[in-house]
This record gives structure tokens, C-alpha cells and sequence, in this order.
């Protein structure tokens, strides 16, 4: 009997002292932001986790394509063939989207938010209406890029006054890589940060990995789920996120600069990216270039990324899954036909 309630005292004594599961969550960047925090006593893990929404916030309102914010005071200084003053925490994410910009071979490019803003994705609701066929051709014709930028120690300028910096192509992911950065940095080992469908996993959920789902792109729920390892961030574009429709035909935000048109190839890319500082920024930029540049040539653009997790749901609905990835999934909805990308 003694036992027993030895037994029972440690177990209690167990349950007790188990680290709780911490969660919050907020609006940024447009989307549903959560952060997940793993063993941590709950007003530690709710002071860490104030401190990543208000810088999630911050950088929300730095980097806002149409409202008052860096990016629209920068953009305004190019259109005028002016310099504009710039920090050292813009100037390092604008050199970024250029690297990133050259490894895409340009289908990653965020010099050509005047694109974005022709098919009117620059409001908070979009209607459904064409933009005029001379205005897309003037931008095209224009050819803004990140390398007409030109930084010094305190300015930035631009040798092409169409460039209109727009960073929502990978803001999200930045915005992770920050957050990740800050957790790590004050010992939070275990947290799960997702920025509207773009996450990043620190550790694990007790001794389980963190668990997450890849969105179905035509219906209201996960297709699969995926554990995530320690550092490894995964991020999806889709023709589902931010779309209209007219006589029929949907057009997306993931607009192809060579064409001016959005794409549609296919239904959604997703990709996970590997450990790294920039886990989170490559998840999202790389997954433009895959999306806008077809399955055939899926895998010439992960390489480039350092990429070797990658899934496409194609206009049929069917899955195209490189092998590793394949291993790792759990399908929820399992689709009529799954093929091997190589």
C-alpha cells in the first residue's frame, strides 16, 4: 500500500511539474499569426511571446505595400528619381530579396509591386476586374529588377523609377527568421511560430515533434500532415490565398513577370526548407518561382534554394512529391494520383 501511494504521489508530483503547452495568437501581415511555446512557466512563455507579436507588428507596418510605411516612402522617392534614407534592417532585407530575385532567375522579384497593384491585390478587398492590357505592357516594357537598386551607407536609390518595392512575396518568411531568431536567442528551444500558413519549428511539442498540415488548395481543410524537425521552416504559395474570379477563370496574386499575367500552373507548391538563419525566408520566397515557372521545372529551381523537400498539387488535383518528402507524409485527403518529381 505504501507503494502505491508512492507510486501515486510521484505521479502526481509529475503531472504537476510538466511544462505546460503556452499558445497565442494575433492578425498580422493580413493573416492569422500563432506562436506555440513548449516548456516554458506560462508568464515566461507570454513575455516571449508579446515581444515576438510586437516586433511582428512592427515589421507588418514597416513593410506595408500601399499604406504609410518604408517601403511606400522608399517607392515614392524612386518614382521621383530621388534617393531615400534607408536603415541598416531595410537595407539588409532589400539585398536579401535581390539575392534571392537573381537565385529565381527573376520569377522572384519584388521590384514589380506595380504589377501587383495593376491587378489590384495593393487593397485589403479586391474586386474582381481586369486591368487594362497598356498598363500591364507599359510595366512589362519598364522591366523594373532589385538590381537597379543602388545602396551607400545611408540611401538607396534606383536607376529605374518603375521600381516599386514590394515585399509580400517573402515578408512572412523574414518575419519568422526574426522571430526564431529572438526565441533562440533567450533559450526558447521549443515553439512553433506560423505566420499565415508559413512555419517554422524550434525543438519539439514535450518528446513528439511539432505536427502541422498542408492546406488543401480547393477545399477547407489540411491534405496531409508533416513532422517537423528542429529548424526546418515550410512554407506554401497557392492560387487559393488571394485570388478573384471573372467569367470563370481565377486570377491569383502570384503574378509572372515575364508575362504580367498570373500564373496558372499550377494549384499550390509547397516546400520545406532545411535549417539555416534563413530557414523561413527561403520557404517563402522559393515556393514564387516553383509556383510561377511549372512542374518541369520544379526541381532546377529547389536546387537553387538548397531545396529538397518539395510537393505541387497540379490543376487536376493531382500530387507531384519529390521521394523524401513523400516518407514523411500523413494524408488526410489522399489524392486520386501522386507522382514521383525527379
Amino acid at each position: 500500500m505504501k507503494r502505491l501511494c508512492l507510486l501515486i504521489a510521484l505521479l502526481l508530483l509529475s503531472a504537476c511539474s510538466r511544462a505546460p503547452l503556452y499558445q497565442q495568437e494575433s492578425y498580422v501581415f493580413g493573416t492569422r499569426v500563432q506562436l506555440s511555446i513548449w516548456g516554458l512557466p506560462e508568464d515566461v512563455a507570454q513575455k516571449h511571446a508579446a515581444a515576438v507579436f510586437a516586433d511582428l507588428d512592427r515589421i507588418h507596418t514597416r513593410l506595408h505595400p500601399w499604406l504609410p510605411s518604408e517601403i511606400t516612402r522608399i517607392n515614392a522617392s524612386f518614382a521621383k528619381g530621388e534617393s531615400a534614407i534607408i536603415d541598416t534592417e531595410t537595407a539588409s532585407l532589400l539585398k536579401q530579396a535581390s539575392q534571392y530575385a537573381d537565385q529565381s532567375e527573376q520569377l522572384f522579384n519584388p521590384a514589380m509591386g506595380g504589377l501587383v497593384e495593376a491587378w489590384g491585390f495593393h487593397k485589403d478587398n479586391y474586386t474582381a476586374t481586369l486591368p487594362k492590357s497598356e498598363t500591364i505592357a507599359d510595366l512589362l516594357a519598364a522591366q523594373p529588377r532589385m538590381s537597379d537598386l543602388t545602396f551607400d551607407a545611408t540611401t538607396v536609390s534606383s536607376s529605374n523609377p518603375a521600381v516599386k518595392i514590394d515585399t509580400g512575396g517573402f515578408a512572412k518568411g523574414w518575419a519568422l527568421d526574426r522571430a526564431a531568431a529572438y526565441l533562440r536567442k533567450h533559450r526558447v528551444n521549443n515553439a512553433l511560430i506560423n505566420v499565415g500558413g508559413n512555419v517554422l519549428a524550434l525543438g519539439k511539442k514535450d518528446q513528439t515533434p511539432w505536427i502541422v498540415g498542408i492546406q488543401h488548395p480547393r477545399e477547407p481543410q489540411a491534405m496531409a500532415t508533416i513532422a517537423l524537425r528542429d529548424g526546418e521552416a515550410i512554407g506554401t504559395s497557392g492560387d487559393y490565398q488571394r485570388f478573384f474570379e471573372v467569367a470563370g477563370k481565377r486570377y491569383s496574386h502570384l503574378i509572372d513577370p515575364r508575362t504580367g499575367q498570373p500564373a496558372t500552373t499550377m494549384e499550390a507548391a509547397t516546400v520545406i526548407a532545411p535549417p539555416s538563419l534563413e530557414a523561413g525566408a527561403i520557404s517563402d520566397a522559393a515556393t514564387k518561382p516553383i509556383f510561377i515557372d511549372g512542374i518541369g521545372n520544379t526541381l532546377r529551381h529547389a536546387k537553387r534554394f538548397g531545396l529538397h523537400d518539395v510537393l505541387l498539387v497540379g490543376n487536376d488535383g493531382s500530387v507531384y512529391v519529390t521521394a523524401d518528402l513523400q516518407r514523411r507524409l500523413t494524408w488526410i485527403k489522399h489524392p486520386v494520383h501522386i507522382y514521383r518529381l525527379r
